[in-house]
């Protein structure tokens, strides 16, 4: 309907924002994709040394185990919270699952290893550093993810079903096979390869818990590749094979329409006449409580250690307005972008296609590979100590494109479908219009889309690591630099301010999100 509404009504929007927005993302992309590729090329296969096939073993195989290990948890997970609709601490466990989602990485790993850690409270159980704690870290993370995308699919069967089910005398692996599965099935293979994907792209995780070269991912080799060995060779072929690696398994994921999911909406669950056995129920508390028992202890560890630890310094209060002035300027960026775009695609197919894939372009190409072809122009032409700032906020803003758009373009489509005929009969238009009608009709839609933005550029680690310098840093650059100078009382209260400023504003975007 909102494609053909700006025919209906005769409204045409300007198209110089959209093409100004265009040409930013096609300039930044070019940028960074085009020496990539040059470099990549002119290697050829003799840049596919040892070095090169390991690190890429190894990604595939973190991934690889992380995906298996995350699916293979949150789907029982899913089924279990699915079948229970209306148990105690319910609401508190959904929200407990959303809380990964939310903290930045940085401080998750703080968590991790005041628990698993040497000095933790089950210190010596395994080593944290390498392989096993990069899994513990993704599975942390993903089961969540991978819990709520796939309840978010159970919750859409539809209530007739089951009382159909009920009346035909389904039993519990009737209800699976005829009712469950038929729908996971579509959503499964999304999920798993967004979940490979964000695993393949981890950065955070690996810097920290990888434990050194024979743990590392093709993220991490590039950076250490570009500014601790300063190789933009090497870098580059590791971001080419990144490239096509990533940018492959971003396209296959979006044809589930995995990419863009944000955090789900869930619906209140229907009835269910499944899982009412005194075992199915055992079953199901269990799988909860193994839930429980993987998020809670790094989160009680992080608060009960970090309370006592919290020191201001000039330090700490220059990281924290460095953390909050870029992740504003992000969010207006990507805000900005996704709006010129937004506009014309709620009213036209094609703009929306091209809007679509703009929106994804930051995910094809990986943040490390797009930041290495910036490192490799900007030091033939300009340098990158002058332009640290603008290309972490431009970096930041690219990666919240996909959560912005989600945001934005129904409300938009919505607000095109209820004021086109009014605007156009009273002449509003341009900036008029989105200062007297779309700003008072959609201000939740617009904080909700900043808020999220400004999330995801708060407990960024990727792009100040890449492009920071002594004096540049954030929260979560301090954070790292204080690990590895062992002060880590230091970074547990570092921590514990970022993740509650985070939470601040998670909290602020659910609120908004359940009013939308």
């Amino acid at each position: 309907m909102a494609e053909r509404h700006g025919e209906v009504t005769g409204y045409r929007p300007s198209r110089a924002p959209a093409f100004a927005a265009l040409a930013f993302l096609l300039l930044a992309l070019a940028a960074g994709f085009l020496p990539v590729l040059r470099l990549g090329l002119a290697q050829g296969l003799q840049g596919l040394d040892p070095y090169v096939i390991r690190v890429l073993s190894f990604t595939l195989l973190q991934a690889g185990l992380s995906t298996l290990i995350s699916v293979g948890l949150g789907l029982p997970l899913a089924r279990a919270l699915a079948r229970r609709p209306s148990f105690f601490g319910r609401g508190l466990i959904l929200r407990l699952l959303n809380l990964p989602l939310a903290l930045p990485s940085i401080v998750v790993i703080i968590g991790i290893i005041e628990v698993y850690g040497a000095r933790g409270w089950l210190g010596g159980f395994f080593d944290i550093y390498g392989l096993q704690g990069i899994l513990l870290a993704h599975v942390f993370f993903n089961v969540p993810l991978a819990a709520r995308l796939l309840l978010s699919d159970l919750e859409r069967i539809p209530p007739e079903s089951w009382k159909l089910g009920a009346q035909l005398g389904f039993r519990p692996r009737d209800y699976w096979r005829r009712l469950e599965w038929p729908t996971l099935r579509a959503g499964v293979p999304g999920v798993a390869l967004l979940i490979f994907l964000l695993c393949a792209a981890s950065f955070a995780v690996v810097l920290t818990l990888g434990g050194g070269p024979r743990a590392t991912t093709l993220e991490v080799a590039i950076y250490q590749s570009l500014r601790a060995d300063f190789d933009p060779q090497r870098a580059s072929m590791l971001a080419f094979v990144q490239l096509l690696l990533c940018g492959g398994l971003a396209l296959l994921a979006q044809r589930w329409g995995g990419l863009a999911q944000g955090w789900p909406v869930l619906r209140i669950s229907p009835r269910r006449y499944d899982g009412r056995s005194g075992p199915s129920r055992l079953l199901d508390a269990g799988i909860v409580l193994l839930a429980l028992l993987l998020l809670l202890p790094p989160l009680a560890a992080l608060v009960s250690a970090g309370v006592m630890r919290v020191s201001p310094s000039p330090v700490l209060l220059r990281a924290l307005l460095t953390s909050l002035g870029l992740g504003a300027a992000s969010a207006i960026l990507a805000f900005a972008l996704v709006w010129a775009l937004a506009v014309l695609a709620v009213r036209s197919g094609a703009w929306r296609r091209i809007t679509a894939l703009a929106v994804l372009t930051s995910w094809i190409v990986p943040p490390a590979a797009l930041a290495t072809g910036w490192f490799v122009t900007l030091i033939a032409h300009a340098g990158v100590a002058g332009l640290s700032a603008f290309l972490v906020i431009a970096m930041n803003a690219m990666m919240s494109l996909p959560f912005v758009a989600r945001v934005l373009l129904p409300a938009l489509s919505r607000s095109a479908e209820s004021h086109d005929r009014l605007c156009l009969g009273l002449g509003i238009a341009g900036w008029n219009r989105f200062r007297l009608v779309e700003l008072p009709a959609m201000k939740r839609a617009i904080g909700l889309a900043l808020v999220l933005a400004l999330i995801l550029s708060l407990g960024d680690l990727t792009a100040i690591s890449l492009f920071g310098t002594q004096d540049f840093m954030t929260l979560p650059s301090l954070i790292y630099r204080q690990m590895g100078s062992y002060r880590f009382d230091e970074a547990i209260g570092t921590a514990l301010v970022l993740s509650a400023i985070v939470l601040v504003f998670s909290s602020l975007a659910e609120r908004w999100g359940a009013a939308r």
